[in-house]
């Protein structure tokens, strides 16, 4: 096998693949793990679709356009703050209270956790 490789490596036929071509080809699905966290539902947006998840729910998502999640940042409903991350394939993530804003316990982010 690695003879005829490389025999198709000197006729210039095979190309080293980046991850978007390989992507292409394997379909471009994304799957990754998101879990809630916090005492509130979660509203965000998988890919321009809509998606609610409740506290202490794990949930597994194939994403199709690339793996963009947008959510609201602040457990208010009467306050919308929006962040946006690209979510890594194999991925599993949490919805957290963020600490590091003290004055604010209504402050939540999403962090990689796997």
């Amino acid at each position: 096998m690695l003879n005829n490789q490389n025999y198709l490596q000197d006729l210039g036929l095979l190309e080293e693949l980046d991850e978007q071509s390989a992507e292409t080809i394997n379909g471009g699905y994304e799957v990754f793990t998101i879990r809630n966290k916090t005492g509130y539902n979660i509203n965000f947006f998988l890919d321009n679709t809509s998606f609610t998840q409740s506290p202490n729910d794990a949930n597994v998502y194939t994403a199709s356009s690339g793996g963009i999640i947008e959510f609201d940042t602040d457990g208010r409903n009467d306050y919308k703050q929006f962040q946006k991350y690209d979510l890594a394939n194999g991925g599993v993530y949490e919805f957290q209270d963020n600490k590091n804003t003290p004055g604010n316990p209504y402050d939540i982010d999403l962090y990689s956790v796997a």
